[in-house]
């Protein structure tokens, strides 16, 4: 299975050298690494060309390198029910750059793409309806990005009195902010049955 994966990352960067900037074979899928400028033209390729058929888009997701310069990797998943492979291909991303869309070629990156624009922040140029998905429309930031803050900005919860759902700013006190991370048998001034034994000469 990895020689086919091998031989067919070779061709598809042999007749794409333009698109295609590095390939490898890992967990038994064929990853590339492709240009952004291309992303659009090389996933019409791997649709139409028969000898990939790549028809399926599974997922687009990203990943957030904040102390890299082209901040994000965009990761598509696709699958070939014809020759039974799949294949990814990552597209790093500057944080100003726009990624174009692939919904005229998948019509299901449509959902996928605007949770990619919900969770990192990244836009897709020549999305139909690029708005949020799973977050709330007054929603403040992108929560999978590294410098999100776990606790967030807002707390919504629903007020019995206004009978009403409420947003306010997270408020918390400074003793749930710092951490000892120690164990809580480190530093017991007590002795638990059975410790003696270890201390008798």
């Amino acid at each position: 299975m990895s020689e086919a994966l091998i031989e067919l990352g070779a061709m598809i960067a042999l007749k794409r050298p333009d698109a295609v900037l590095a390939s490898d074979v890992a967990h038994g899928e064929l990853t590339l690494t492709v240009a952004l400028q291309h992303l659009e033209d090389l996933v019409e390729y791997l649709k139409e060309e028969t000898t990939a058929r790549f028809s399926t888009l599974v997922d687009i997701t990203a990943i957030d390198h904040p102390d890299r310069p082209a901040r994000f990797d965009v990761v598509y998943h696709l699958l070939s029910m014809y020759r039974n492979h799949r294949i990814r291909l990552k597209v790093a991303v500057r944080e100003d750059e726009m990624v174009p869309s692939i919904h005229a070629l998948h019509p299901s990156a449509n959902w996928f793409e605007r949770e990619v624009f919900d969770m990192f922040g990244i836009l897709f140029s020549g999305h139909p309806d690029l708005r949020r998905i799973l977050t709330d429309y007054g929603f403040r930031g992108h929560p999978l990005r590294k410098d999100f803050p776990t606790t967030g900005y807002t707390e919504v919860r629903y007020d019995e009195a206004l009978k009403r759902v409420v947003y306010e700013p997270v408020k918390l006190v400074q003793e749930y902010r710092q951490f000892d991370f120690m164990s809580p048998w480190e530093g017991a001034e007590y002795i638990l049955p059975g410790d003696q034994k270890g201390t008798a000469t």
